[in-house]
């Protein structure tokens, strides 16, 4: 087992973390899958409003390869495809029928999974939506089948603000978990990385007694959960061709209990957290559920901001808007609705900030209750050197922004664009005095490179 103690970051400290618990919540009436969250797909429609659908059957293929489908997550009927701007695919939405009806794949017991070639593995990944718990870098995007990747990385801890536990999740799912890691091993021909938490006494034996992996402990602040960072310090990804792939503790899980099962498995475990949310907990729900189904009766005050996701990286949506396929958490903070007055002239008790600027600096380990004020607007851009007290990469963030403004591609790749994404930069947008979208110009810079080849 390596050790790697990372000494730049910051934990933000925010009030509403979530009970130990896990509640079971009925099948919700209505799903939705965004095809704009799978990343490198241009999305084919298969199905047509008002066809009934089973779990586990093909929703859209990508058009690069008919055989890579995208399934529905519940039988049901298709309630809506809806499009946008110059007809690009924005959401197909499922109408239950709540009986779960599955489509059957063949099944296999623990031994045999262990003993699956990738080849006998890929057509039911791809048939049946499965693949797509994988995602590669560099770029991000969902996992290509006609590309063998060097390594595969698992993060067993998630260091982002209210973050879910996993060892809550993989509880009673540990055959599944190490049948998923095993499922994982055969689509390589390099090494599965598992990265547990090095600052937790009761680290899940899933994941510390894991087998067919090589396991790695981490230690630090965020976003040393990052799975980026893990990949930069554990092997580096050396160019647009080295491709590595990435997935989570549930993805694995619902790809052991696919291959266990022979069905594609709908559920997972959501956490609800934030400081507008009142009944702070775990709830065992399905991919693709209505926000709404999730979160009724569980918000405080009348303007609140829904986020699937965790505050730094998630995606705002509304009530009536669905889960994200990759998001295991929604946060709920109040929604500011006006300007704090004169807020740069209080001391600042009750504020969190990166910067020793409030009296809040002097209360270590205090948490904050925030909304989502900007505390600021754009400005010009500041070079402070502080973008690298918080990442903790053999990266200049500062510069490689810079090179990505310019539309520098050579630069970009000497500066390391290809280790990152809009996860490991989140921070660092954060604590940006100039209130720059750093996220969007990381993305800016991968589609440019993506795109020019």
């Amino acid at each position: 087992m390596s050790n790697f103690s990372l000494k730049q970051g910051y934990d933000i400290q925010l009030n509403g973390e979530s009970k130990k618990d896990i509640e079971p919540l009925p099948i919700p009436k209505l799903f939705g899958i965004k095809p704009n969250e799978f990343k490198g797909i241009k999305p084919k429609v298969v199905v047509k409003e008002g066809d009934l659908v089973q779990g586990g059957a093909p929703l859209f293929v990508s058009k690069d390869n008919p055989d890579h489908c995208f399934t529905s997550p519940v039988s049901g009927k298709i309630k809506e495809i809806k499009r946008g701007h110059k007809r690009v695919l924005e959401l197909i939405s499922i109408e239950s029928d709540e009986n779960n009806d599955q489509i059957k794949f063949k099944s296999h017991s623990p031994e045999v999974v262990s003993s699956l070639t990738r080849d006998e593995l890929l057509p039911d990944l791809m048939k049946s939506g499965m693949l797509a718990v994988f995602r590669q870098r560099p770029f991000d995007n969902v996992a290509d089948p006609l590309v063998k990747p060097r390594d595969i990385f698992v993060s067993t801890f998630d260091t982002a603000p209210l973050a879910p536990d996993s060892n809550l999740i993989v509880k009673d799912n540990e055959s599944y978990f190490q049948a998923g890691l095993d499922v994982a091993s055969r689509l390589t021909d390099g090494k599965v990385h598992l990265s547990i938490n090095g600052k937790r006494n009761d680290v899940s034996p899933a994941f510390s007694q894991a087998k067919n992996v090589a396991i790695h402990q981490f230690s630090g602040k965020h976003p040393a959960g990052c799975i980026g960072v893990q990949i930069h310090h554990i092997s580096p990804i050396n160019g647009r061709h080295d491709v590595v792939w990435y997935t989570t503790v549930q993805g694995l899980i619902s790809l052991g209990k696919f291959f266990i099962n022979g069905t594609c498995p709908n559920d997972i475990v959501v956490s609800i957290s934030g400081s507008a949310a009142t009944d702070r907990k775990y709830f065992k729900t399905y991919l693709g559920a209505n926000i709404e189904s999730i979160v009724r009766g569980r918000t405080e005050g009348d303007s609140v901001r829904y986020i699937s996701g965790n505050v730094l990286t998630g995606k705002k949506v509304d009530a009536i808007g669905f889960l994200g396929y990759y998001d295991s958490m929604i946060t709920i903070v109040p929604e500011a609705i006006t300007p704090e007055f004169v807020g740069w002239m209080r001391p600042g008790i009750n504020k969190l900030s990166f910067y020793r600027s409030y009296l809040s600096s002097l209360m270590p380990g205090k948490k904050f209750s925030i909304d989502t004020r900007l505390n600021g607007g754009h400005r010009a851009f500041v070079t402070t050197g502080d973008y690298e007290k918080v990442l903790p990469m053999k990266i200049y963030p500062l510069f490689l922004i810079k090179s990505i403004l310019a539309g520098d591609i050579e630069e970009m790749e000497k500066l390391g664009v290809y280790e990152i994404t809009e996860e490991e930069i989140a921070l660092c947008e954060f604590i940006c005095p100039s209130k720059g979208n750093l996220q969007d110009i990381i993305r800016y810079g991968l589609n440019l490179i993506e795109k020019e080849g």
